[in-house]
Parts: structure tokens; C-alpha cells; sequence
């Protein structure tokens, strides 16, 4: 599911809250994104019940724009309860496994902020924008990003889409720069992950110059057999 219709869902279910409910959780103590609320929404005729994550402590009854949440395909499953007390239960066990993955995330992000400033010789700012100009390979799982303005280099937390019944979700880190991004295991070593990915970059922009110039000198040798004396194809 795209951006644009997640949070066209949202607004629709917004308008018809009787058929509708929103359950938040708060996780503080982050050390990059401080205080992060997660909006688990539930709709009859939707069949799912999304993940939200918005920036600060949103309490209950606080109005939230579509704007501000990130869609985060992680959805609470609780068609497995009995009753209500086993749904609770089911809902404690993978809310807790959301919380578990945004701290794990938002710590690993932290420390690769070091390593990213020290590789690309420049202070590395912390983007908290819900979208990015930049296309990623997998989901976003937190509304940040370290961006290298000097290199034009985003590093991102990014996650696996399925069901949290199955427990926390996969996760990652992607390097994006240009049209060149790779996702490394989030436990890997920040540096060692930074230098393959320079790497990968510096093979790809001269793979892009080669192409460039070839395609330049396909051009004028098209342009020189357009001459006068180049006989027209029947």
C-alpha cells in the first residue's frame, strides 16, 4: 500500500469513527526521536488494523493529521483471540514487539550517526520529515533519518511488511544516495557498512559516466551519418 491511499484510509475512517477505534502507545526515552506515539487503527470494512508512528507523546482524544503519521506495514492481528481477555493478551504481546523494534531502531540509527559524520567529513543532520524525497527499497520504520548534505546521503531504519503475531518485525538499515540504496542487517557494523556502500556508489556513478559518455558518442555518430550524403532507409 502506498502513502497517498494509507492516509486517504485514515481520513475516511476519521469521519466514521463509529465504525471505527484507535488505540495509542507511547515510547519515550529514545535517544534520537526522543518520544515516539504508535496509533494502531481498526476499521470493520478494512479488515486490518494499522500501524501508525507519529513524533511526540499524543495522548488519548489528541487530534493527529495524516500528514504526521507514518505508515508502518506492521498490523496487529488478533483474529487468533477467544475472548476478550486472550485479545489483551495478544495485543500486550505485540504492541510490545512494535516498542521493542522502534527502540532497537532509533538506538542502531543513533550510533550510526558517529561513524556517517567521520565518512562523509561533514555534520549530519537528523531529518524527522514523515516523507523523504528519496525512494527506498523497503519501509521506513521511523519518522527519521540521517541525511550527509556534503555526499547527499540518507541512512534510514527500514523493516519487513507482515503481521506482528509473527513476532518483532525484520529490520534494517538502508544507505540511499541518488538513485543507489542497500539495506544492511541492523546489528552490522556501522563503518564497515558505510565503506561498501561508498563503494557501490563510486562503482555506480563511474558505470553511470561510462553510459553517459557512450550514449554522447552514439549521438554524434548518428549526427554524422545524418549528412548529406546518407542514404535514407525504404
Amino acid at each position: 500500500m502506498d502513502d497517498d491511499h494509507a492516509d486517504d484510509l485514515l481520513r475516511r475512517a476519521l469521519i466514521d469513527a463509529d465504525a471505527s477505534a484507535a488505540v495509542a502507545l507511547r515510547v519515550q526515552g529514545l535517544p534520537l526521536c526522543d518520544t515516539l506515539t504508535v496509533v494502531f487503527h481498526g476499521r470493520r470494512d478494512l479488515g486490518t488494523i494499522q500501524t501508525y508512528v507519529a513524533h511526540g507523546g499524543r495522548g488519548a482524544g489528541t487530534s493527529v493529521a495524516a500528514g504526521d503519521l507514518l505508515r508502518v506495514p506492521c498490523d496487529l492481528d488478533l483474529g487468533a483471540a477467544e475472548d476478550r481477555d486472550e485479545a489483551e493478551a495478544l495485543y500486550a504481546e505485540q504492541a510490545a514487539a512494535l516498542r521493542d523494534a522502534l527502540v532497537g531502531a532509533d538506538t542502531v540509527l543513533d550510533i550510526w550517526r558517529e561513524p556517517l559524520e567521520e565518512l562523509s567529513g561533514s555534520r549530519v543532520t537528523v531529518d524527522r520529515s514523515v516523507r523523504l524525497d528519496f525512494r527506498l527499497p523497503a519501509p521506513r520504520l521511523l519518522p527519521a533519518a540521517l541525511v550527509a548534505p556534503e555526499r547527499r546521503m540518507i541512512v534510514a531504519a527500514v523493516c519487513g511488511a507482515r503481521p506482528l503475531a509473527e513476532g518483532r518485525p525484520p529490520m534494517g538499515i538502508v544507505c540511499a544516495q541518488q538513485d543507489v540504496a542497500r539495506v544492511y542487517p541492523l546489528p552490522d557494523d556501522p563503518e564497515r557498512c558505510l565503506e561498501d556502500f561508498l563503494v557501490v556508489a563510486a562503482e555506480h556513478a563511474r558505470e553511470m559516466a561510462h553510459r553517459l559518455d557512450r550514449q554522447e558518442a552514439s549521438v554524434e555518430r548518428f549526427l554524422e551519418l545524418s549528412g548529406d550524403d546518407f542514404h535514407e532507409t525504404g
